[in-house]
Order: structure tokens, then sequence, then C-alpha cells
């Protein structure tokens, strides 16, 4: 070893120039980390292949300047030396370097760190008066040449820089090492890589326009880091992260203070930022340092509703003055990739006289425009391109940004959803050819099975436990099973054991495979309106992983010794077990089965025809009579025993009808007319003759159960069996799963007692055709086998929760729930006030219960908008560290448990797979043995929490964005005014200083409503409800609104049920989105056309609107590919691994009673309800 000394010239935070001498040791052995190393050098860890035809080494600043194109993971063999690396960390700053050292350590990337200043022969000393850049480029030609020489020759080594003279020096001087210049690199050896060679040339002209701005300053100069950092701890700075209000853009943003310590007495909300100045140049989602103003220079927050970007005002209603301040630092730049359009022409050429700058407007509204170099302006009008900020001086008005990717022409579906998923920072390729060379050979010709070792390491349940699977109907990634048994009595009473069992992810998914990295870099299972992207291949998630019926699975499982009186648990066993599912139910048919049960019927005031309704009586009064007939699917079902003919009920030998009764598939005449009993309008009907069982032959035998789609509600693993033992089996499973339910129930209502929360939630069916493409999104009453399956989960996940808690205090990973703050309540308890009702929000059991009193029989809507209230009032559920959270602080406050977690759900979630790694440890270390690998720290699994935190949160996001898509796409070739589909009922839940928030049912979604237009007119009532636009004025109250003109007064009222035109406000730059204005101030009276036929609700309208929207969008496209006579674009490797256009929506709601809460984050205004409650029915 020996000890030299190196001279660093820094730069401190207050902009002084420090020269700093360092003790530098250099070293005779230094790893190089090439699988082609002939000296046995200590290479451990990632090394570098032999198969590549050359290693790469760029200089300091190709690594500076172009890390995205080193970023490409075509791009192989990439040695970064020590000299570009603490380049980047001192010019570019710890964003950057924890980028270059997240791709050093990323196993997916093919390169590595070869520390060639610690290497005797290949460092370099700075030369007196040498440049510092020509030092650092001397140094990384010396460490190329060394690597060529230390491999013995044996691979090529290419050095790519942007400085000419160095390729002029260099480049022959040695053979076997090469110089060139970047974008010469990329024509020799990556030809086919255009995207790369796009993404040089952009940079490159940004770079070298970026010195051309003037001199005048624009915006104040940030202050200095230590300046920044001092006045925080001071009080004097509030640090937080900048949130740029959409509606209004231009005006306003905010700044939560959570970090910093101020103490201001006044300061009990989120501090205003008002206007670009005050700003100063910081960027949505941008962590900033601010600066109170005085109080006199206070303001509040808008009001009004705001109609687009260009009907900005900056002196609209305001509410009560609020803490205000202005932005004097960036603590941390958060740029990601944004999606902008480019200008029309006519923009273009004004911007600049050669065409080559120009100002591109960002798809988000938060984001103030980019300045963009570039010679494609004309060929990119009109497009959606994906866009980077590489700075904004104090001496410009706008950032400056290079392209990166042409998405596609704007207002094209799939232009449009991947421009979502930009937008959300979901990056979900497919699935790599290394990454399903993991996955386990499993196919007709070689199926997969349990290996032997495994089952003498695992408790097997396949002969000693029912165990069965309630899920959506055509699930096939199922996650979870369930088993209930009686146990032996003890000294306590009688003994139940409940069982969860759940899919064993982690037994396939090792802990750091590329598999591993990837789930952990996409953290969930995405689900957007038309399609879903998985966490998993396709073999583990529907297939290996999946606890199918009648096959062999590997499972972890909890199962609890309880006292079947009161639920106290007697003993609680946590392992991988071995399983075999013996049913595979869907909700609907355990429903049946729970509901089959033999009853007498007073009602119906004959003992002949006997129908049971959910193990509810029901009466048909005219009934009298023997003979029956049923028809299933509007087919004739013969009943040898009553008789042939094609009525369904005769009485006394003719056609009857009977006036109550009525259903699509359970039809039954009196006197020749149709007429409905509401009463049969749910899901499951059990018809007896005589109060027998009836046989009938063409349905199946004994107990006849018909669901409400016509369809026969028979357990497919009983069909082949012999009558005798299907009874048994029949009575078996029923048995269990009553028992199941008295359990749940009792487990509810503990839970109950603590505060538990039951807020707005949609539940849907996907109905999905023999090709697993979805047809239909189906309403569906809530089922008490959702409860019970919900029940069993949370009890699971607390369980679980409790054990790695107790066995890993510091490095736990748990969710918690942190209760609101009071103000977010304002809206709630106002609303409510206005109704007439009180409610209590001092703890989440007063809420719960003040909800559940909150309710107006004459309007089953007005508690569902409180709870949607409630809903959008609460904080975010979050993941995280038990060593970075006090224990006070566990609580969930939704679910009303001291301790939670996810465990049920890995299939879909990462998380999960995280809580299975440390069950596991959790069970070995309990055993006297240690965990197979080291688990994470507690700073590690904060930070995967936090990584796992913001993927969830952009699932939702781009899930609701994506359902609004929909909306817009449905709605915008129909002619509002002509159109019926365009109007409908909305009800009014929020009132604006000009206008209202409405919330439309049928199609679930909501909207700002106005009453007064651009030219001062507001709406006036007309004498028979509608609406018309006249010169008066606009008065607000807390639950009303009027508008006075010379016609009278208008009212609009909070909850009252009005009329309004849907249309669509087309944008170029932006999304679209959905427009409505009021055509009456009376409920919506539907033509009778519609009347005669029930309207969809909720998810039935959205469904039916995705359906025509993808059909026509799939229309257009296979003409255009007919036309240019190319495939389809979606490569079979895309079909099957990266994306389904069936998405499972059931597998989202699998929860909907365990989550009950919806995400603030996906409540905003201008959203659909019911889409808010899919994306977040798992939020919990």
């Amino acid at each position: 070893m020996i000890k030299t000394e190196k001279v660093l010239h820094l730069k401190s935070s207050r902009g002084r120039k420090v020269r700093v001498i360092r003790e530098h040791y250099l070293r005779e052995h230094v790893p190089c980390y090439s699988s082609l190393c002939q000296a046995q050098c200590a290479n451990e860890g990632k090394v570098l292949s032999g198969e590549v035809t050359h290693y790469v080494m760029p200089d300091a600043g190709v690594a500076r300047d172009f890390m995205e194109i080193l970023e490409f993971r075509e791009i192989q063999g990439i040695v970064f030396t020590q000299t570009a690396c603490q380049a980047i960390q001192h010019s570019r700053g710890r964003r950057q370097y924890n980028r270059l050292r997240s791709l050093l350590k990323d196993p997916r990337h093919h390169c590595i760190l070869f520390a060639n200043e610690f290497q005797e022969y290949s460092y370099c000393p700075r030369e007196k008066g040498e440049p510092q850049d020509k030092w650092q480029t001397r140094c990384v030609y010396h460490a190329a040449v060394w690597y060529h020489d230390h491999l013995a020759g044996l691979k090529p080594v290419v050095m790519i820089t942007e400085d000419q003279t160095a390729v002029a020096e260099y480049s022959s001087l040695n053979c076997g090492v090469y110089v060139l210049c970047t974008q010469e690199y990329l024509h020799t050896f990556w030809p086919e890589l255009q995207a790369a060679l796009e993404l040089y040339c952009s940079i490159a002209q940004s770079l070298q326009e970026k010195g051309s701005e003037g001199t005048e300053r624009e915006y104040t100069e940030h202050l200095p880091a230590e300046v920044l950092e001092a006045g925080i701890k001071s009080g004097r700075y509030i640090q937080g992260t900048l949130n740029v209000n959409k509606h209004r853009a231009q005006h306003e943003a905010f700044v939560r203070y959570e970090g910093s310590s101020n103490k201001s007495s006044e300061l009990n909300s989120d501090v205003l930022v008002c206007g670009g100045k005050n700003r100063n140049r910081a960027v949505h989602g941008d962590m900033v340092a601010v600066e109170l103003l005085p109080k006199g220079e206070w303001r509040g927050r808008t009001t009004a509703l705001t109609e687009g970007p260009g009907e900005e005002k900056g002196d609209e209603t305001q509410s009560q003055p609020m803490a205000t301040g202005r932005v004097v630092g960036i603590l941390q730049r958060n740029w990601r990739d944004y999606v902008v359009t480019f200008p029309p022409k006519e923009e273009t050429q004004s911007q600049s006289r050669n065409s080559q700058r120009i100002l591109a407007t960002p798809w988000d509204q938060r984001i103030p425009k980019i300045r963009i170099s570039t010679q494609q302006a004309d060929k990119l009008q009109d497009h959606r391109v994906i866009v980077r900020l590489d700075s904004w001086d104090s001496t410009s008005l706008y950032p400056n940004g290079h392209s990166v990717r042409v998405l596609g022409r704007a207002g094209e579906l799939e232009t449009e959803v991947q421009t979502i998923l930009i937008e959300n920072c979901i990056h979900v390729p497919p699935f790599s050819e290394a990454q399903l060379g993991e996955m386990p050979v499993s196919s007709p010709e070689s199926p997969w099975s349990v290996d032997p070792a495994e089952v003498i390491t695992r408790r097997d349940l396949r002969q000693t436990h029912l165990v069965f699977s309630i899920d959506p109907r055509g699930c096939e990634d199922v996650d979870d099973t369930l088993s209930v048994r009686s146990l032996p009595p003890g000294p306590g009473g009688q003994r139940l054991e409940l069982g969860v069992h759940i899919a064993d992810v982690t037994h396939f998914v090792k802990e750091g495979s590329l598999t591993d990295l990837e789930a952990r870099a996409r953290a969930t299972t995405y689900y957007l309106a038309d399609r879903r992207y998985d966490m998993l291949p396709a073999v583990l998630s529907a297939d290996l992983c999946s606890l199918l019926g009648g096959v062999d699975r590997y499972a972890m499982s909890v199962m609890w010794d309880l006292d079947a009186q009161t639920m106290a648990v007697n003993n609680v066993w946590y392992g991988r077990t071995l399983i075999q599912s013996s049913y595979q139910l869907y909700y609907e048919l355990a429903q049946a089965l729970l509901n089959g049960e033999e009853a007498e019927v007073p009602e119906l005031g004959t003992h002949h025809v006997l129908i049971l309704l959910n193990g509810e009586e029901t009466e048909v009064p005219e009934l009298g009579t023997h003979h029956v007939l049923i028809l299933l699917n509007g087919e004739e079902a013969e009943v040898p025993e009553l008789g042939t003919h094609h009525v369904l009920i005769l009485l006394n030998g003719e056609e009857a009808e009977v006036p109550e009764l009525g259903t699509h598939h359970v039809l039954i005449l009196l006197n020749g007319e149709e007429a409905e009993v509401p009463e049969l309008g749910t899901h499951h009907v059990l018809i007896l003759l005589n109060g027998e069982e009836t046989e009938v032959p063409e349905l199946g035998t004994h107990h006849v159960l018909i669901l409400l789609n016509g369809e026969e509600a028979e357990v497919p693993e009983l069909a082949q069996l012999p009558p005798g033992e299907r009874d048994a089996k029949l009575a078996q499973l029923t048995q269990a799963l009553e028992t199941l339910t008295h359990v749940a129930r009792q487990l509810r209502a503990q839970r109950d007692r603590g505060g538990a929360l039951e807020l707005e939630g949609v539940e849907v069916r996907a109905q999905l055709d023999e090709d697993r493409n979805i047809t239909a999104l189906v309403p569906i009453q809530p089922l008490e086998v959702h409860e019970t399956v919900a029940e069993c989960m949370i009890y699971a996940n607390h369980w679980v929760a409790r054990k790695i808690q107790e066995s890993f205090p510091q490095q736990a990973l748990l969710r918690h729930h942190p209760p609101p703050r009071q103000e977010f309540f304002n809206q709630l308890q106002d609303s409510a006030r206005a109704r007439g009702f009180t409610i209590d929000t001092r703890s989440n059991k007063a809420l719960a219960d003040s909800l559940d009193r909150a309710v107006d029989p004459r309007d089953p809507l007005v508690n569902r908008l409180l709870r949607v209230m409630a809903t959008m009032a609460m904080s975010n559920a979050l993941y995280f560290s038990t060593g970075a959270c006090p224990v006070d602080q566990y609580y969930h406050y939704g679910l009303a448990l001291d301790r939670y977690t996810h465990f049920t759900s890995p299939i879909r979630r990462y998380a999960d797979m995280i809580v299975h790694r440390l069950l596991t440890a959790a069970i070995a270390m309990e055993k006297g043995a240690g965990p197979a690998k080291a688990l994470a720290s507690n700073k590690e699994l904060e930070e995967v929490a936090q990584q796992i935190n913001n993927k969830n949160r952009a699932a939702q996001h781009a899930q609701k964005v994506s359902t609004e898509l929909f909306q817009c796409l449905y709605f915008r070739d129909k002619d509002p005014e002509t159109d019926e589909r365009c109007v409908a009922d909305a009800v009014i839940y929020t009132i604006r200083a000009n206008g209202m928030l409405v919330f439309i049912p049928q199609y679930g979604l909501k909207g700002a409503v106005y009453l007064k237009n651009r030219e001062g007119q507001v709406v006036s009532e007309r004498q028979d409800g509608g609406c018309d636009w006249q010169t008066g004025s606009l008065q607000r109250y807390l639950d009303h609104i009027t508008t006075t003109t010379a016609a009278g007064t208008s009212t609009f009222n909070l909850f009252q049920h009005i009329t309004v035109r849907i249309s669509v406000q087309p944008s170029r730059c932006h999304s679209d989105t959905i427009r409505l204005e009021v055509v009456s101030n009376r409920p919506h009276q539907a033509p009778e056309s519609q009347a005669q036929t029930p309207q969809p609700q909720g998810a039935r309208g959205r469904s039916q609107l995705v359906q025509e929207v993808v059909r026509q969008a799939e229309e257009a496209s296979q003409q255009a590919e007919e036309k240019r006579g190319r495939a389809p674009k979606l490569s079979k490797e895309e079909r099957e691994f990266r994306q389904s256009k069936c998405p499972n929506l059931y597998s989202l709601l699998e929860e909907v009673r365990e989550l009950a809460l919806l995400d603030l984050a996906a409540c905003g205004a201008g959203g659909g309800l019911g889409a808010a409650a899919q994306a977040c029915a798992t939020s919990a």
C-alpha cells in the first residue's frame, strides 16, 4: 500500500472555493469485477459477463450529462470509474449520485464500479495547472488502458467522451483501447437502438443552447443550503413539499409544514403560496423552504369553482386568511418524466426564429411550460412527448428540458393510456427473458408438482382439513383460502379451529432475484379501466401461486384455536403448509349455499308452492295451486311430476299472473300479464313444492338454487358424484360456511366495539367471457359472505402483524392509519348539520356511530355522500418500519386495531411478500434457527416502505384518471343536446361561491356545476323547473345557494336532486374533462324508453362506457392495421406477461370490507366517486 496526498478544490455552500488536502492510499489489488479476470481479484457481487463484445468506460462528462443513455438495459458491459462517480457527486448533487448508485446495485443493469483512484497502476495525480475536466478524462483513459491490460487483452475497451481533443489525442495510443465520441459509439455499436440515438441528440442540443438565456433576473436567487438549514432549525423557515392546486395552477400552491420546527400558534394549516413569483421556480413535488409573509399580506383559499386554466382570476372569493409565504430555497428537486404536447406550427414560429426552441405545454396542469430545444417541432405537432427537466435558472421564465421519447398523437386511446402511466411514474415493461428464466417449468407436457423434500418440511393439510376459497367468479389469481373445523372440547368448553391459508409466493420468488427486484420496483399490480399490469409473471400469479381447486399448492398458514362461544384465542400456529383446496367457490354461490335452508313462508297462504329468498320468507298470495313450471334462461324446463305446459304458473289449468312477481329469469304469470315481485329481485331463489324438496331433472336434483342471472348455482366439484355422497359433502361444506360466518360476525362485533369504521365503497362483479375479456361490471347487493371473507383476512393480517412486531421490534413492516386532522371534518360536519344530523369526530368510535345514525329514510344517497365526505377527510393508510415510528403511532384508525399489516395478497402486493419473509424468519427464530438471509435494517425497510407507499398512491391515481379518460371518451362523440344518455340525475353535495359540486349515481362520477358564467349571467329557474341564463346576482349560504334575476329567485339546496347535461370539454394539451350544466332544478325524469329498462348504477354505467370506448378504439386500430398491412403492436410476451385486457377487478375489491376506506388522493374534485372507491377499496 502506498500513501500519497490528494488535493481537492471544492466549493462551499456559500459559494467560496476551498482547497482540501487528504491522505490517499493506493493498492496493488483492487477488484475489477469482470468474469474474464485472470489475476484472481476478489470479485464479490455483480460481475461483468465475458459474453459481451466489448466493455465501455464513459468519462466524467458523459457520465454526468448522458446518464439517461447509460441507463438503457440494452447497453451492457459498462465500467463506471471512481473518477466519474465523484464528478457526478460534486457537480450534480445527491439525487443524481444516488441514481448512479442504484444503477450499480441493480443486477438488471450490466454495469460495475471500478475504483481506479485506489489502484496503484491506474491512479493519475493531477498536474499543476491542469484543468479538472482534462485531468478527469486522463484518469478515465488510464483506467481503460489498465483494465484492458489487466484482462490480458481478452476484451476490447471503448472509452467514450464528448471531448474531441481527447479523441484525437488518445484514440491511437493503445491497441485494444478505443476512444470515441458518444454519438459515434452509439452509431457504431448500437445502431438498432434508435431511442438512445434520439435521446442523445435531444440532450446534446439542450446542452448546446443552455447558456443562451438572457442575463436579466426573473426570480430571486435561492438562499444557500447552510442558511436554509439553520433557518429551518430555528423556525424561521418552514420545510415541506410544494403541492400546486391543479384547478388554479397559476395562482395557488400549498406547503404542508411537516418536519419543521415552527412554533407559531397561528400556524395550524398548510402555508399558502400565491403566484409564480412567490413560488420562485419551485415545481410541484419539490421539497422547499418557505418564509412566512407579514400577517397583513396573508390571503385565503379560493372558494369559487374554476372553469379551466384560462379562466383563473386573482380576485376570486376567498376563505378566511391563512398563513401565506414565499419560497426562499429548494431543498430537493423531485423532478420526474413529464408528458408534454408540442404546440401548433404558428405558435412554434412565434416563439423563435429558427424553430429550435419551443415552449411545450405539460399534460399535468400543475407543471409550468417547458422550453425544449429541437429540430423536430413541425414533425411533433399535436403529439405527446416525454421530456425531462434540466435546469431552471433565475434568469429564465421557464425551465429548460429535453425530449426523451414520442408517445403518439394526442387523443388516441393508447397514447392517452401511456400518458397516464408515465405521469404516475409507472414503468411496466415486459418481463425479461432472464426473469422468466427464473420461473419453474409448468406446461401441459411437463406439469409442475410438489417437491418431496418440501413435503417433509411443511405441515400437510391435504387430508385433515376442508380447505376452500371464496373469490369473484372467474378469479384466476387466488391468494387466499380458508378452513374451519371443530376441535375436541377443552377445559373451557367447545373449541374451533379457524385457518387462513395464503399463497406461498416467496417460495418461488427468492429475495434479491431478478423477479423479486422487478416486483419491488412495481410494488403492486396496476388496474386501469380496460387492462391490468401484473406485479408477477403469469406463470406464478395465475398458476403456481394461485390456490386453485383440486391441485396441491404451497401455502403460508395462520390457524387459531378458538373458544367456540367467546372467540377467545387459546393458541395460534404460524407456518408453511401444503394444501389442496377442495372447493373453489364464488361469492354468489357461497351465499346461495348459506341461504339454501328450508323454511316456512306464511305469507304464501298455501302449502303447494314455497319460495325461499335469502333465507327469508316471501309471500305470493295468488299461488294457491299445485301446477308449477320453471323456465331457465328463457328455455322450457319440463317437470315431469307437474306437467309440461309452457307457462310458469298455472291456476286451475289456466294461464295466470301474479302482479307482485316478476324478474328477468324467474317469471310467474297470472291472467296472462307479466308483473314484478320486488322481494324476488335478489340473488338467490329456492323453489320447493308441497313443502318438500322438488326434483327438476333439467336443473339438478333436490336443492334447486337459481341465481339472479338465471344460472344454476351448482358446486362444480360435486356435480359428478353419486347423490348420496354429494348430499353428504354438500352438507359438510354448508356447515363449514355457516360456522365461518358465525366466527366472522363475532370478530366484526369485536372491532365495532373498538370503533371500526365502515365508509363508502363500491362493490362490482367483473363478468368475463371465455377469452377472459371483461364484458360487464355488474353491481351487486352486499352479501354477508363478502364481510365473512374480509373479516378473516383482517384477522390474519392483525395476528401476523403482532407476530412479526414482537419478533422484530425495530424492523417489521406494519401498516398504520393515523387519525385525521379535525379541521378536515369541517365540510362533513357542516353538510350533516344542514340535514339535521350531528357528526361527532372526537374518535373513530364516535364517528362510526354518528354516520350510522345519519340516515335519511327518504334518500339513501344522503348517508352515502356523508360517508364519502368522511372518507375524503381521512389521512392515508401507510406502510412503515417499526423502528421508524413510536409504538403509540402503530394504531390503525379505520380498522380499530393496535397493529396491522398486509399478509393476505402476496400475488399482487410486494408489501405482503416482505411480511411473508419476516414471518418465516420469526418462525425460524422461534425454533432456534437464524434467518436464511440477513433481514433488512430499519433504514432499508423504511426506504422500501416509502417506495411502496408512493407506488400505491400512483396506482390509485392512475386508475382514477383512467376511469375519467373513459368517461370522456364515452361522452365525447355524443350530442349532449339530443342524446338521452347525456342527461342524468345529480345530487348536490358541496356548495361553492359560484356553483356547486354534484354526484351522478348513474355513472358514478362527480363534477362542478356553475351557476354563473363568464359573461356574469346566472342560472334562472323557469316555472316548469327548466333553467336559463339571465342577468342577475348570486348569493351563497352554508347549506344552499340562490340566484336572483328579474324572473325571481332560484334556490339550490344541499343534497337536492337536480337534472344535469353531460358534455366533454376538450383540451389539446391536457386531459379532456367532463362538463356539467344544470338543465332543471328538479330530479331527472327518465324518458319512457329508459324507464322501461332499469338504468345501470355506478359501476354498471362505467362498464358500459368502457366497453363501448374499447370497442370503438379496437375497431379503429384494426382498420388502420389492415390498411397498413402490419401485425398488431402488442407482442405475445406483452400480452402474456405485461398486461391483460381482462382486469379481474374483483381481485381489487377482495378486501372491500377490510379496507372500508378511500384514500384522499383518489377522491379529488372532478373524478368519479365510484372510480375512487374502486381505486382505494384496498387502501386500508
